[in-house]
């Protein structure tokens, strides 16, 4: 297998024995990434002479014999949204921001640098990361790896991470997600994620520290094999000063998580939460997917989750998801002079004005209201967890949409409402903080990629890398990314 498509824990297992060198490794993503960038606009920013450097650092460091750390010389991309790599532009998918430049680097790469991985990049991402597909009026669309014309999108709003890793641009990615940005993309590009448990990765928001709580956002890692996200995972838990709540994670061995047998494991399935439409070829592929993983050994049975209804759920989120949008715009305005609803609108994408100016609609007695409902969700699903280590479901409602296709009114003929709620069935676990592991579940007859999503209790990440490993085992995916 091609350096590109080999696994960070592969690499880093031949960058410490000296099989292969940092330099080699680097040169060969470098190589990939000329070669595909820029059709697929993975990365909106290219760190060539600092990672080259970074490589010569840790190929020196492996000579001398060094104490190496567990992603020594492992290239990784980082997505472009709070996320910020000192010396290097962080634009945040904004257009009028095109020329900002961090001053310092997140914990996040703090914590990446320190283990030993080599940024080469960040990643595209649509405005603020405000919506489910990856557009920006600065460089355009990302489309998935699995499409050769190019015409349907990686996901959102992590595409750009997700398309870089199904294309053999990195083996390692950063995501952020408040409402399906890891899991999404980890779909429409058959990759894996983990939405880790609220304040087990530490996200250092600046200025308002306190935003990640409602809906629930996080960062995550994401990969193309669970071992390689269960590796990323353990370099990036942990408490942090800079975020109010972050915590000492559970004395857990995430990489040991992964070498359990499907027998271990008692899953629910719900085709669609029970309140969403699915469309048949989805709800067809992730049951085929969990039939593999019943014959490994796992206990599989179909549950019902009794919570809101999808319009209650539907105003609780949207209410909840767009004031935060405004008040992100709001500090953009007063640190960046960026007018997002005015002379500015014209540089951004309308969905991100609109979902600005609806935000700004809410009051705080509206927003408050919704934890009630999310309350409602919570019981809903824990009383599921209570008989089940995971439950199980598809991520997405469709396969990849295009680039321009409307969101879906219709599937298979039930009504839809036409909204990016009614394509993704993440975003109620922003609203109840579940921990969330992605996977690939499998492809269409055109060769679309499906996704399935693992859920489970707090602070249970291991369980559901187990369970995704053992339907990794079983189902595999390795083989099917387009150039491998």
């Amino acid at each position: 297998m091609s350096i590109a498509f080999r696994s960070a824990t592969d690499l880093a297992d031949a960058i410490r024995t000296g099989e292969v060198s940092p330099v080699e490794v680097v040169e060969a993503f470098f190589e990939r990434i000329d070669d595909r960038n820029d059709e697929l606009n993975a990365y909106v920013n290219v760190l060539k002479h600092r990672a080259r450097e970074q490589a010569r650092e840790a190929e020196a460091a492996v000579e001398d014999g060094e104490d190496l750390g567990p992603l020594h010389g492992v290239p990784v991309a980082i997505k472009d949204l709070h996320m910020e790599i000192d010396g290097v532009p962080h634009t945040m998918g904004l257009a009028p921001l095109a020329d900002n430049v961090a001053e310092e680097s997140s914990v996040i790469v703090e914590r990446l640098e320190e283990a030993g991985a080599i940024p080469l990049g960040t990643t595209n991402t649509p405005e603020l990361g405000h919506t489910m597909r990856t557009y920006n009026e600065l460089v355009g669309p990302t489309p998935t790896p699995f499409d050769p014309e190019g015409e349907y999108n990686a996901g959102g709003s992590s595409g750009g991470s997700a398309a870089a890793l199904a294309a053999g641009l990195t083996p390692l990615a950063t995501g952020s997600d408040v409402g399906g940005s890891l899991r999404n993309p980890a779909s429409c590009c058959h990759v894996v994620s983990v939405k880790p448990t609220f304040g087990l990765v530490p996200m250092d928001n600046r200025p308002d520290a306190f935003s990640s709580h409602s809906p629930v956002g996080v960062f995550g890692p994401m990969a193309r094999t669970v071992d390689d996200l269960a590796l990323m995972l353990t370099v990036l838990v942990g408490q942090d000063d800079s975020d109010p709540f972050s915590v000492v994670p559970p004395e857990t061995d995430y990489t040991d998580a992964t070498d359990r047998d499907a027998s271990e494991f008692d899953v629910a399935f719900t085709p669609d939460l029970d309140t969403f439409p699915v469309a048949s070829s989805v709800t067809s592929i992730c049951r085929d997917a969990l039939d593999a993983l019943a014959e490994a050994g796992a206990t599989v049975t179909e549950a019902d989750v009794d919570g809101p209804d999808k319009g209650t759920l539907n105003y609780a989120y949207g209410t909840e998801a767009t004031p935060l949008f405004a008040v992100m715009a709001h500090h953009l305005e007063e640190e960046f002079g960026v007018d997002v609803t005015g002379e500015d609108a014209a540089d951004l994408s309308s969905s991100f004005v609109q979902t600005v100016r609806m935000g700004d609609g809410y009051d705080a007695v509206d927003y408050l209201k919704t934890n009630a409902v999310r309350t409602e969700l919570y019981d809903a699903v824990e009383a599921v967890l209570a008989d089940h280590d995971a439950l199980v479901m598809p991520t997405l409602s469709t396969p990849p949409l295009t680039h321009d296709e409307p969101y879906p009114s219709k599937i298979d003929g039930e009504r839809a409402g036409g909204l990016p709620m009614d394509w993704g069935l993440t975003w109620p676990f922003n609203l109840t903080g579940h921990p969330v592991v992605a996977a690939p579940a499998g492809l269409t007859d055109d060769g679309l990629p499906v996704g399935l999503q693992i859920v489970g209790s707090r602070y249970d990440e291991a369980d559901l890398l187990g369970i995704a490993a053992a339907l990794e085992d079983a189902n595999p995916w390795a083989e099917d990314y387009p150039d491998a």
